[in-house]
């Protein structure tokens, strides 16, 4: 494979594969601990905003610890921040910031009072009970109580999310609206497999229109554990091999040096395929200073907001058939593919000798050189760029970013597997929802690559006869 080529495979991929780990764990995490039914509703934001990790399940209900506090005010203030909404001076009156309920709604609100927004100046009670962050038990605040870490998450996320919705902020989405004249509605949601960029909070308009939704379908059923477990099975070697038995010793010890990073020893690293580690290392070149400690990407972001509301969930494909189109790659091009990973996160700058004539003999004498660098940062810059329309909703850009058409006609080996042999099903599966009966709106979730161009969904099903078009931004 080409270093052209193999710059060209992140981008692609981001486009347009599912939102799959690249790496299965190790072992089931314990059963978490029941949360209250009122709270699933944030549990989706208040994750991808970065308030809070799996903690939330085990400790809800304990008292909010002033490290967790300080943390959920960092991210309120980088979020509101981003809002560039006129600042205003800050108040004369000291509030008391504590871990009861009170001190965390006054720390909460001195995050927003740093900006103009409308009702300010009534201060911390008034103004969080007035955007929806405060509310008590129906006869009291009970502002002296100790505040438990879901009250301040909930509060948190509360207060983030009505301030955009009240600035018509956030991200909108590559979003579509397909429609059959009879009743049957299928908005198109083209997802960017990453979270760069500022990606949360996901716009009022988008939000509502996954909960609205009779219907979710993904490229895959992120919660069938049958599934994940059978493609946990093909990121390894049954067959008595391990990595160093498909890839040169050079680059095997390259990439035992480099997982060591992320904390795996030599044992574990031998038992997966090339084309796993590659597609682990490239997602983390991918992740950016804007991105929470959580690393939401879009689809997992919706479909856990689906699913804690109820909503059904569908699959277009399956986890085998994904993880066959690496499995089915020629051992060269896996080879490559995993060199060409870990030049995305290795400094040539710094790199030793043995690392570099690894690299290069996989790669080629060019892997090294500036200009390859060059293309390495201009293709990350590529990504950002693909994210920011997808923020902003503005396909035409993307389809001049992503640029599908020299996607296709390049002679990468994975460009048939991905898009040829794929767009024709989930058109398919999009015309045969907008052709069932009755009167029913869903949501389809896929990588947005497979919605532009002329092989495109989108273009399919105007091809079939349906009004499709992209949603107005609000």
């Amino acid at each position: 494979m080409h270093m052209k080529q193999k710059l060209v495979s992140l981008l692609l991929m981001l486009g347009v594969l599912g939102a799959t780990p690249a790496l299965a764990a190790e072992g089931q995490a314990a059963a978490p601990a029941p949360l209250p039914a009122w709270s699933y509703g944030m549990l989706a934001d208040g994750y991808a905003l970065g308030l809070f990790g799996d903690e939330i399940y085990t400790g809800h209900s304990q008292t909010v610890t002033q490290e967790q506090l300080d943390h959920m005010t960092q991210v309120v203030a980088d979020k509101l921040a981003l809002l560039e909404v006129e600042t205003r001076p800050a108040g004369g009156e000291a509030l008391v910031l504590d871990t009861t309920r009170g001190g965390v709604v006054n720390a909460l609100y001195q995050e927003a009072a740093a900006y103009a927004f409308p009702g300010i100046e009534a201060g911390a009670e008034e103004f969080m009970t007035s955007v929806g962050a405060l509310a008590g038990d129906g006869s009291d605040l009970r502002l002296e109580d100790p505040c438990t870490l879901l009250e301040a998450a909930t509060m948190a996320d509360s207060l983030i999310l009505n301030l955009y919705d009240q600035q018509n902020a956030g991200s909108l989405g590559l979003l579509w609206k397909a429609d059959n004249g009879a009743g049957n509605t299928l908005y198109l949601l083209g997802s960017i497999h990453t979270d760069v960029n500022n990606t949360y909070p996901i716009h009022k308009q988008l939000r509502d229109i996954i909960l609205d939704a009779d219907l979710v379908a993904f490229e895959l059923d992120f919660n069938d554990q049958e599934q994940i477990a059978e493609f946990a099975a093909m990121q390894v070697y049954s067959d008595g091999t391990t990595l160093a038995d498909h890839i040169s010793p050079e680059l095997y010890q390259v990439t035992v040096d480099a997982a060591a990073l992320l904390g795996m020893d030599e044992q574990t690293v031998a038992q997966y395929k090339a084309w796993a580690l590659a597609s682990t290392f490239q997602s983390l070149a991918t992740v950016d200073e804007t991105t929470s400690s959580n690393a939401m990407a879009i689809d997992l972001y919706v479909n856990a907001k689906a699913g804690n509301a109820g909503i059904p969930i569908d699959a277009v494909e399956t986890y085998a058939f994904q993880g066959g189109i690496f499995d089915g790659l020629s051992p060269e091009y896996q080879e490559a593919y995993l060199a060409g990973g870990l030049l995305m996160v290795l400094d040539v700058d710094t790199m030793d000798q043995e690392t570099k004539d690894a690299l290069v003999a996989v790669l080629g004498e060019d892997a090294l050189k500036p200009a390859t660098q060059e293309a390495i940062q201009a293709q990350l810059d590529q990504i950002s760029a693909m994210m920011d329309t997808w923020k902003g909703r503005d396909p035409e850009a993307f389809d001049q970013v992503y640029d599908k058409d020299t996607i296709l006609e390049s002679d990468d080996e994975l460009n048939s597997k991905l898009f040829t042999d794929r767009d024709p099903g989930m058109i398919q599966y999009a015309a045969d929802y907008l052709s069932q009966e009755g009167s029913h709106t869903g949501l389809m979730v896929v990588g947005a690559g497979h919605m532009v161009g002329d092989t495109g969904i989108v273009q399919g099903l105007k091809d079939l006869g349906y009004t499709v078009e992209v949603v107005p931004n609000p």
